[in-house]
């Protein structure tokens, strides 16, 4: 175990083909091309930047089912393919402009029922038909709400979430 995930999100990782210093930047630059190729309703169009390449790199192609029954809900099994996430620049963008600063898709959650996204500081965030969910501020967190199944806060109107640790200030904001 490496102390950089718990032991049950290191195990579910690891069952996925996860490993110390994985890099599938090949595969990672073709899913991001031909993310790229995508075009929008309107003409918009996705582009990466660096927070979305490494964890791309590091994580992408696998698809996690976490095993534990959660902490506040049941988790739900989520994949790591930009590819899988289905033309969504124009949500990408709405949600980008109330946070300030550009998103990329990571994968799906649940059975494509929600999105995955990275900003350009290296949060993550679950967007769905309910709303806009703040995972993590770093991949890694992410991957710990999502395979607990620990509530993430939700993003209000103005792009500020409820701080996790109960003081409702918001964990911050890109300058704009």
């Amino acid at each position: 175990m490496t102390a950089r995930f718990s032991r049950a999100a290191e195990a579910v990782l690891r069952d996925a083909g996860w490993t110390p210093g994985r890099d599938v930047s090949t595969a990672t630059a073709e899913a991001i091309r031909r993310t790229e190729q995508r075009v929008g309703a309107g003409g918009a169009r996705l582009r990466s930047f660096a927070a979305a390449v490494a964890a791309l790199n590091e994580f992408g192609g696998l698809a996690v089912v976490p095993k534990e029954p959660g902490v506040d809900h049941v988790p739900q099994p989520f994949a790591f393919d930009p590819l899988l996430a289905p033309v969504c620049a124009e949500t990408l963008a709405d949600v980008a402009t109330v946070l300030g600063v550009p998103l990329y898709p990571l994968g799906v959650e649940g059975d494509l029922a929600a999105l995955l996204a990275i900003d350009e500081r290296g949060r993550v965030f679950s967007i769905d038909y309910t709303g806009e969910w703040f995972l993590g501020a770093t991949t890694d967190a992410a991957i710990e709400t999502l395979v607990t199944g620990r509530r993430p806060p939700r993003l209000r109107d103005d792009g500020t979430w409820p701080d996790p640790a109960g003081t409702d200030e918001p964990p911050g904001r890109s300058a704009r």
